[in-house]
């Protein structure tokens, strides 16, 4: 089999040759650090591991949309490896703001843009949806990678591409979840809004030429909010925006990396193809792989499970290899990728090296 046929089998829920995996989106720290700078497609070739090249279309605006939501940033300060800055949204009717920071290795939010019901509103009538797509960087990375792989990509959305995810980036996640119990009404009026840019955005930016489409968002899982909450403020939105982007052609993959175990069935029903990151208790979340491929194998492929920190920062070679075999032999019907849990930052590019060979040794 080629890489993509291998991927897009695996992603299909069935079996492939052997087992295939990825890494989560190489982090620009790692690449510069251990791998003197080389990019995604680098990476990938330097290991020997067949690539999932993360990269989005270009989302196209209307020129009037764009003057109604103008975004400006200033540098706050910059300290021992820190930036704080301060983003503006400037819309006709008043200006939504955001606090961050960000160092070497990712960015993060320290004040939120929506601090009352008034600044939603701003937010709902002017953040813009696209009316297009140039879907050339996706078209340009499958051409560059052929057979070999697989290209994924991300929805245009504020924060990540899931509603509840969105809507947490937004609020916050605690003010979010005291507002379900407080103005549980409230919470569907904000989703709906949020659903509806993202049904129009999928519409507007036609035909999906990526293989793959990440949706949902680690603020939806077990270890964040109860599997009821889940149930009510996330699964009828998955539903929606999941539907419009199968229309469309997409393939999706639910991104939740967090706890899962709770939430496998509730999940079957969004409409997704794949569940990921599988992420185990060693690094925060709580998936049991036997016991999931047990209870919904045979419905969803599954993307992740490999407990990075013990593997490729403190891991030997025979640990790896142990760890690899364990998940592969989880799954025995196949419609597994063996991934990192989430990003990595550290680690001898010999472990890296040391999971790929694993990987490929795992024959069905």
């Amino acid at each position: 089999m080629t890489g993509r046929e291998r991927f897009l089998t695996a992603l299909n829920n069935q079996k492939p040759d052997r087992l295939p995996c990825q890494v989560h989106c190489w982090m620009q720290y790692y690449l510069d650090t251990y791998l003197n700078g080389m990019d995604q497609f680098e990476a990938y070739e330097y290991f020997g591991m067949d690539p999932v090249i993360y990269v989005s279309p270009i989302p196209i605006f209307d020129e009037k949309d764009l003057k109604n939501w103008r975004h400006t940033r200033k540098i706050l300060s910059v300290k021992d490896g820190e930036t704080s800055f301060l983003d503006l949204y400037e819309t006709p009717e008043g200006t939504l703001s955001v606090k961050g920071a960000y160092n070497r290795f990712t960015t993060w939010d320290t004040e939120v843009m929506i601090k009352t019901e008034k600044d939603f509103e701003l937010f709902k009538k002017y953040f813009p949806v696209p009316v297009s797509a140039d879907w050339s960087p996706v078209i340009n990375a499958k051409n560059r990678i052929k057979d070999s792989g697989i290209v994924r990509s991300c929805a245009h959305n504020y924060g990540q591409a899931g509603v509840w995810q969105s809507l947490c980036c937004l609020i916050g996640t605690e003010e979010l979840i005291f507002k379900t119990f407080d103005e549980p009404d409230w919470v569907h009026y904000a989703s709906n809004a949020i659903a509806e840019k993202l049904e129009r955005t999928f519409y507007n930016m036609g035909k999906v030429e990526s293989d793959l489409v990440e949706t949902g968002g680690g603020h939806a899982s077990s270890t964040v909010i109860s599997p009821d909450m889940h149930k009510e403020f996330c699964l009828p939105y998955d539903q929606r925006v999941h539907k419009v982007l199968k229309e469309m052609g997409g393939r999706i993959v639910y991104h939740l990396c967090g706890g899962i175990m709770p939430l496998l069935e509730t999940v079957t029903e969004n409409g997704c193809d794949a569940l990921e990151t599988m992420t185990p208790a060693s690094m925060g979340g709580d998936c049991r792989l036997k016991e999931a491929a047990d209870r919904i194998g045979n419905k969803l492929a599954f993307i992740g499970g490999f407990d990075q920190n013990r593997g490729f920062e403190k891991g030997t070679k025979d640990y790896i290899q142990k760890s690899v075999r364990e998940l592969f032999e989880a799954k025995p019907s196949g419609g597994l990728i063996l991934s990192p849990s989430d990003h990595f930052f550290f680690g001898d590019p010999e472990n890296v090296r040391t999971f790929v060979n694993a990987c490929k040794e795992c024959k069905y």
